[in-house]
């Protein structure tokens, strides 16, 4: 007994843990509560250092915890925003879908007026005369250069020469790309390309096909790219002396020393008709959109307009001499050029030139005996107020033509010496070549040994905009 009592006296003494816990908890209180009020001072203080930190990740937390959107007011925000994005979308849509018929409408009344002959840009005032030195010559015909034609992207030069060869030129480089070489008289079964001098060119305005005509009669049609010969067209009885397509198509019209003028389809390598009306062998040749050419018609002294569907023409009459050249200035008008030493200005709705400039070009030979120096060619810049003229007194001329295109003003000439034999500007009017030779391209009646045959490109600049006016 005694010894239970004592064992349960022990146990009864001995202490308990969680009094022993309790006791040690309340004997330290006030320890553990300074340290832990020591750590959360310093978590507080961290808090604070961070916040002031970073201030605007606060205020963006509190913003928001401030926009709490439900979903119905979500959606309604969204679907606006939708709206607003679709309605920016339609004005700028309905702004571009303006802007485009702005533009179309303004490109066919430009269209209308330039198939009316009505448009003229005024750029003539606008242009300076080029430095001699920036005046390029490229070499390479062994004979005179005869005619030329510009690739419609103004890359690219085609030269024809009497030496029966046409040269590929590069225009920004002046290289030489490719040469179709002339073949000798008595070769024409076997050599591909001409035997004879070569007249006139032509290119058609999408830059597919390439003509050619020359003495022996016959036209050959090449592909401007490759420079391999397409097709050989037959039909004429005399020399090939005039050369053009049609605008937009691949008609072609020819115009020979046998007084005719032949229609043909590229496309189908076919003859269509034959016009006549000219009394001498014709000169030159010219057309642009309009199912119509024109022509010069040598020592018939008269100019010619075909209207092929009409099946009519209109002759008109100005020049002293033979008429040597012609070229269009657009649908209503046209300049010519002869031996009689003077420029033409001509409207289809008068018999007469509405403007004529005699020894355009001066005059030569001895006191007394002068003779004005022929005019060899002509070129103007469609739609525009520019034309340009050559001969064989060492200059190119450029005119300025008047109002209505009515009189002609000299502009400034580029010094070149020979017989300049073609003219042609870029469609773009950035620059005018010259083909000069050493001999007129229709003969032989005088040389001038000094000169170089070859291609002159001659820069035009222009000190401002171009204006575009109605007449």
């Amino acid at each position: 007994m005694s010894s239970f009592f004592i064992k349960k006296k022990v146990i009864s003494a001995a202490p308990n843990k969680g009094d022993l816990k309790r006791k040690s908890n309340a004997d330290d209180g006030k320890g553990r509560s300074k340290k832990f009020n020591k750590r959360m001072d310093e978590e507080i203080s961290s808090d604070s250092e961070n916040e002031s930190a970073d201030p605007r990740r606060k205020q963006q937390e509190n913003e928001d915890d401030e926009i709490e959107e439900t979903p119905q007011e979500k959606k309604l925000r969204l679907a606006k925003l939708y709206l607003e994005q679709l309605r920016d979308e339609e004005d700028k849509r309905a702004e571009q879908e303006s802007f485009e018929e702005d533009l179309i409408a303004g490109r066919l009344q430009e269209d209308v007026l330039e198939q009316k002959g009505k448009l003229q840009r005024l750029i003539a005032k606008e242009l300076i005369a080029p430095d001699p030195a920036e005046v390029r010559l490229l070499r390479g015909h062994k004979l005179s250069v005869t005619c030329l034609v510009i690739t419609p992207d103004e890359k690219y030069i085609f030269s024809a020469s009497k030496d029966c060869s046409i040269i590929k030129w590069e225009v920004e480089g002046g290289k030489k790309v490719q040469k179709i070489a002339g073949g000798r008289k008595g070769t024409e079964a076997r050599h591909v390309g001409h035997t004879a001098h070569i007249l006139c060119m032509a290119i058609s305005s999408d830059g597919k096909y390439l003509a050619s005509g020359d003495m022996n009669k016959l036209i050959l049609i090449w592909d401007p790219v490759t420079c391999k010969h397409l097709y050989k067209l037959k039909g004429h009885r005399d020399a090939v002396s005039g050369l053009a397509f049609r605008r937009g198509t691949h008609t072609l019209y020819s115009a020979s020393h046998d007084r005719s003028i032949k229609v043909w389809s590229v496309d189908e390598n076919a003859y269509v008709e034959t016009l006549f009306g000219h009394q001498d062998m014709i000169t030159g040749l010219d057309c642009l959109s309009r199912e119509r050419c024109v022509t010069a018609g040598g020592r018939d002294r008269t100019v010619r307009v075909w209207k092929i569907a009409e099946e009519s023409q209109l002759v008109f009459h100005g020049h002293e001499g033979s008429i040597d050249c012609i070229q269009l200035i657009n649908e209503e008008h046209m300049v010519t050029g002869g031996d009689d030493g003077s420029i033409s200005v001509w409207t289809v709705n008068k018999k007469k030139p509405v403007s004529t400039v005699k020894q355009a070009h001066g005059s030569h030979g001895l006191t007394g005996l002068e003779q004005p120096c022929w005019v060899s060619s002509v070129a103007a810049l469609h739609n525009s107020d520019i034309v340009a003229s050559g001969s064989h007194n060492s200059a190119v001329q450029l005119w300025k033509c008047g109002q209505g295109f009515r009189g002609l003003e000299p502009l400034f000439s580029v010094p070149m010496t020979g017989f300049v034999n073609s003219l042609k500007f870029s469609n773009s009017g950035k620059f005018l070549v010259a083909g000069v030779g050493q001999e007129h391209r229709l003969g032989r009646w005088s040389r001038i040994k000094e000169a170089r045959n070859g291609l002159y490109i001659i820069p035009l600049k222009r000190q401002a905009q171009e204006q575009e006016v109605v007449q």
